[in-house]
């Protein structure tokens, strides 16, 4: 695998969520079930856990998509 094109396909694809990040913060990503979040006094603790993963499947149908032959 090339290591350029894979740097090119990171940056495109961060480039891409960060255009669409206003549309996909509506979709309700990070606040989710499963999503960890403890709030105390003076203390808070978030853990977006259900999200990451989502997130990484669909990156990893997306990639696979693109790398494939």
């Amino acid at each position: 695998m090339d290591i350029g094109r894979l740097l090119l396909t990171i940056g495109l694809v961060l480039v891409v969520a960060g255009l669409l990040w206003p549309w996909l913060s509506k979709l309700g990503l990070g606040r989710l079930p499963g999503d960890i979040h403890i709030q105390r006094d003076g203390f808070q603790f978030y853990f977006p856990l259900t999200t990451s993963i989502i997130v990484s499947v669909v990156l990893t149908v997306v990639l696979w998509l693109f790398f494939r032959r």
